[in-house]
């Protein structure tokens, strides 16, 4: 193994778990790349212009242990890609009739473009699986934590009452509608590349578009409807749904980094974790921390993936070149996100006192609308909204001083009741219950089996 099997950088270990590493390292591509030329072989057999006798010599040498990835790289330098030289070294690696008929037709891009749609979709579905994982650990929140009180905080202060099931259920749907999208992506976008040299299949005569249906089949690839070499609609779309995915999981995390607080204390990270090196008594919230850090950095490479929609004619100078870091770096932080957020959530500590606490701090003022409900139908909308604003910035508590205005007419039976949070959570119950028949109805039914 050379260093080049090893990772994207020397801190991927730290943000990207290894079976996603493999998927997008070196050998993946190398593996990626020898599956597109064999697959144009098999196709070029079955379509009558490659003997079948060469196509299975060509098939049988697109053995990545005959190729060393690294000397692809610094060969590759010269041209601007691996195809070239790993071109020659298959051609070098077969008989001289054989040899005639490697890569015949195609353009390298045609063999990096197929190996990235290869390499995107054996990466996908480990990130869609670690967004099932998402999903399943918020969906037993929501539904562990229905009727749990804490406060609703908007602009980070307190609001109304709220439940931690119906925040739970509010990531568990986000989560869904984002692996669906990512899903949809990976199911109908991800197509084979074949154009030749400038996207007109002169290289295969009239064959051309039956080699294309043919060779997409070879790789159970979508067939496109023409080749797409500066048309990157596909992995534009790829980026901003793995964007949106690694953004969803950033909501989470940072949701969880605030309730874990010190001053709020409402959730723990569990599994031992967020040891500080010089303060003892810290419990930091590594996992949080580290799924935020990975959504920046599948943010900033899946904008390279969008921004590479604008390219020159027929081929471009540096868009395409510059999406092969980007897409590997979209995919695995993408999936280290929802990895590190996943861990968080199994085995999150829920402090269910301590958000009645914090609900309780302000004394009633959560239910200051709900006051102000009650009295506008006695009063006029002004003068209710006056009284409450008066009692909540009196110096007595604000049933004190509701209690004390005369103007407002409540009884202490009254006013307790209204100022009781379990009795003004609008249809929070309901709305999590929709959440979770919505996850149910999005899983697979091996999911479901299982």
């Amino acid at each position: 193994m050379n260093h080049y099997d090893r990772g994207m950088s020397a801190f991927d270990g730290l943000f990207v778990p290894a079976e996603l590493r493999a998927a997008v390292s070196p050998r993946a591509w190398l593996e990626a790349m020898l599956d597109a030329e064999r697959a144009l072989s098999n196709a070029g057999a079955a379509a009558g212009i490659v003997p079948q006798h060469i196509a299975t010599e060509i098939a049988e040498a697109c053995d990545p242990e005959r190729f060393d990835f690294e000397q692809l790289v610094d060969e590759g330098r010269a041209v601007g890609n691996l195809a070239e030289p790993l071109v020659r070294a298959l051609a070098d690696s077969v008989g001289a009739e054989a040899a005639r008929y490697v890569h015949r037709g195609a353009t390298s891009q045609d063999i990096v473009d197929t190996a990235a749609m290869l390499v995107s979709r054996q990466a996908l579905t480990l990130v869609l699986a670690e967004a099932d994982d998402v999903a399943a650990a918020t969906a037993t929140l929501a539904r562990d934590h229905r009727d749990t009180l804490m406060v609703a905080r908007t602009v980070l202060q307190h609001a109304v009452p709220t439940t931690f099931g119906l925040k739970a259920a509010g990531w568990l749907t986000a989560v869904v509608e984002a692996r669906l999208r990512l899903e949809q992506v990976s199911r109908e976008r991800l197509a084979a590349q074949l154009g030749g040299a400038a996207g007109t299949l002169a290289g295969f005569g009239d064959k051309g578009v039956t080699l294309l249906d043919l060779y997409a089949q070879e790789l159970d690839l979508q067939v496109p409807t023409v080749p797409w070499h500066t048309n990157r609609t596909r992995l534009a779309e790829l980026g901003a749904a793995l964007a949106t995915t690694a953004a969803v999981a950033s909501k989470i995390a940072l949701d969880l980094v605030l309730l874990a607080q010190t001053e709020v204390a409402e959730v723990a990270e569990g599994g031992g974790t967020g040891r500080s090196s010089t303060m003892p008594q810290k419990r930091n919230p590594v996992g949080s921390t580290l799924a935020r850090a990975n959504a920046r950095l599948a943010a900033a490479h899946s904008t390279v993936l969008v921004g590479s929609l604008e390219q020159e004619h027929e081929r471009a100078a540096g868009a395409w070149q510059a999406e092969w870091v980007a897409l590997v770096g979209a995919l695995a932080y993408t999936g280290g996100a929802l990895h590190a957020l996943a861990g968080v959530l199994e085995s999150l500590e829920v402090d269910a006192a301590r958000m009645r606490q914090n609900l309780d701090l302000t004394g009633g003022l959560v239910l200051a609308e709900r006051v102000s409900f009650l009295l506008m139908d006695r009063l006029s909308r002004a003068e209710a909204q006056e009284i409450v604003r008066e009692a909540a910035a009196a110096e007595a508590s604000f049933r004190d001083a509701l209690l004390g205005d005369p103007r407002a007419g409540l009884e202490p039976a009254e006013l307790d009741a209204t100022l009781d949070p379990s009795t003004y959570l609008g249809s929070s119950a309901e709305l999590v219950d929709r959440a979770l028949a919505f996850y149910e109805s999005s899983r697979r039914p091996d999911e479901v089996d299982a």
